[in-house]
């Protein structure tokens, strides 16, 4: 999807938080498909859009799907997954399986990090991982190539200089939620898909499907996950409801109120913040927390709004 198609996505979200905000000040009791004509009108010129969803108060207003695609249609949600890695590493804190976030991720890596003068890589911890700011360059855009192609993803991401202070700026890059990846496996005694599966999927209702692996077996942290728009929506009412499911707290509610808080700015666009695998940013005036892949993959949270928006 090309930058013009995402931004006009981002106006239809932009349009839809409006609406909202609308129905929100009073001027209607709640909200129904027929305030958002205009949206869908948007949507519907998109060639490459294939779902809207919106949910209010927990109940879904909105499902539409575009050229030719269905609900069934399971779609790979790209750096969606980092969210959901987030969400898998804060339950594997609580059931102990990981100290926390200051926990360094030497405890694990200790014996594959290369030699690093600086000492800055003993010093990276979980939760540098989790918003980006373990000061390692980037596994990301110009670099993405060459480390899928390598041999060891995970030696690959260690062994990238170190840019910065871990802890003092955002280097946005997949390797870090791939190391969490590993992080986890070793941690837990389980692949992350295992885990996700047992802890995650399980409890929320819906079966989640296998994905990437890398080339020594590590399930590809924070890329290449595969939902549908509803489990993707699922997902997001957890979020919106302090991490409870089916009557029952899949994800602490500390969790993910740490996770949706912002950790730092992005350098490339000094509107957006970044939480524990969540993006920050108001849309049409409204606090926004999403998570957001490669293509237009969002799951939007509008808390002031209860609204979720897929």
């Amino acid at each position: 999807m090309n930058k013009k198609t995402v931004r006009i996505g981002l106006s239809t979200i932009s349009l839809l938080m409006a609406t909202c905000v609308f129905a929100a000040d009073g001027a209607m009791p709640a909200l129904d498909r027929a305030m958002f004509t205009g949206a869908l009108t948007e949507a519907r010129s998109m060639p490459r859009l294939h779902s809207l969803l919106v949910s209010h108060n927990g109940k879904l207003v909105v499902e539409e799907y575009f050229n030719g695609l269905s609900r069934s249609r399971i779609a790979n949600v790209k750096s969606v997954s980092k969210s959901i890695m987030s969400a898998l590493i804060g339950i594997a804190i609580e059931q102990g399986h990981i100290e926390g976030l200051d926990q360094p991720i030497s405890d694990y890596y200790g014996d594959r990090i290369g030699n690093d003068p600086t000492g800055f890589k003993q010093r990276i911890t979980v939760g540098n991982l989790l918003s980006m700011q373990a000061g390692l360059e980037t596994t990301s855009f110009y670099n993405f190539g060459a480390w899928v192609l390598s041999d060891d993803w995970v030696e690959f991401a260690l062994n990238q200089p170190v840019e910065a202070l871990p802890g003092s700026r955002m280097l946005y890059s997949t390797g870090n939620t791939h190391l969490l990846s590993g992080i986890l496996t070793m941690a837990t005694g389980q692949s992350t898909l295992e885990f996700a599966r047992e802890s995650l999927a399980g409890p929320m209702g819906f079966h989640l499907n296998t994905w990437t692996q890398d080339p020594n077996g590590v399930y590809f942290g924070g890329n290449n996950m595969e939902m549908t728009p509803r489990q993707m929506m699922a997902f997001g009412e957890m979020y919106l409801n302090n991490g409870e499911a089916n009557g029952r707290q899949v994800i602490p509610t500390e969790w993910v109120e740490t996770s949706l808080q912002p950790k730092v700015r992005s350098r490339r666009d000094s509107t957006r913040q970044y939480g524990y695998g969540w993006w920050i940013r108001d849309m049409a005036g409204v606090p926004t927390m999403y998570a957001w892949g490669f293509g237009g993959q969002f799951i939007l949270l509008a808390e002031d709004l209860d609204m979720v928006v897929v």
